[in-house]
């Protein structure tokens, strides 16, 4: 797609034609693609509803569909939106301007969420629990009223496993963000396409290509948050071990309910002698 200034989408103008790049792209789409197809997303002729909120993450999210789309390996149509929530400090013209440019069809649109948490949240209190539930329920009734089979987030390979470990450490639960589920209601899917991608590689792209990036902390809820915690473990552990996180993430690919203590996913007092063999694997990994 790069290659001819003709036959490129608005959104890759200007890509820097590097080797280091073009790499970064591909590893980005490819990873992109493998999720969308390995956990099922695609309904041919279905519509998405691509949620912008204007960090890195979102616009990789909204690139990388739009080249998968105009490869022809993507047979939906995309609608980008942006929930402008109301935070004081929120640079309303950039997302509809950038869009606009783009020539991305889109929707924005404004609801006062911020004064509700504002009220409802106790002093001290982070706000993002509210927020968030707030900010989905209005994505998906936008998504019913825009007719979207979909609604289509950004979160990465690293938001899914912080998800997981904060489930480990405070919820008491092995969970973290599914690729895909069906919301409450049933009437739409959730999917993250970049589930396999991870934020380092959001970073480095969204930079490279000069996407005017809005930060997620207007409201000034975010210091001291359970994430930032368990971000800062990992990274602790990605510097003294490089390739950590990826390892863990291959874990989540690679669940043994026999080998867990759910009796819910495995029916250990149903388990007999001579029913699992060669199943003898303790979970214990083996040194090398």
């Amino acid at each position: 797609m790069l290659d001819e200034n003709d036959d490129i989408h608005p959104l890759f103008a200007g890509a820097p034609d590097t080797t280091a790049f073009r790499k970064l792209r591909k590893r980005i789409v490819r990873q992109t693609r493998e999720a969308i197809e390995q956990y099922g997303m695609i309904e041919r002729g279905a519509r998405w509803l691509v949620c912008l909120s204007g960090g890195k993450d979102s616009y990789t999210l909204l690139a990388v569909l739009h080249e998968l789309q105009w490869r022809g390996l993507l047979p939906v149509d995309i609608l980008a939106c942006n929930l402008d929530q109301g935070q004081p400090g929120f640079p309303a013209t950039v997302l509809p301007e950038f869009l606009q440019k783009m020539g991305v069809p889109h929707r924005i649109e404004y609801q006062d969420t911020y004064s509700i948490v504002v009220d409802k949240v106790p002093q001290g209190r982070t706000f993002c629990a509210l927020c968030s539930r707030l900010r989905r329920g209005n994505l998906y009734r936008i998504a019913r009223e825009e007719g979207c089979s979909a609604v289509v987030l950004g979160h990465h390979r690293d938001d899914i496993l912080e998800t997981f470990f904060m489930n480990l450490f405070h919820g008491g639960r092995l969970a973290t963000m599914p690729p895909k589920l069906v919301n409450e209601e049933g009437d739409l899917f959730v999917y993250r396409p970049l589930a396999h991608v991870a934020e380092e590689d959001c970073d480095k792209f969204a930079r490279a290509m000069n996407y005017p990036i809005i930060p997620c902390d207007l409201c000034g809820s975010q210091d001291g948050l359970q994430r930032q915690q368990v971000k800062q473990i990992l990274d602790g552990w990605e510097r003294n071990s490089p390739g950590r996180r990826q390892v863990m993430f291959r874990a989540l690919m690679n669940a043994r309910p026999s080998h867990l203590l759910d009796p819910g996913l495995f029916d250990f007092a149903g388990l007999t002698r001579g029913s699992q063999k060669g199943s003898e694997d303790d979970g214990i990994p083996k040194l090398r």
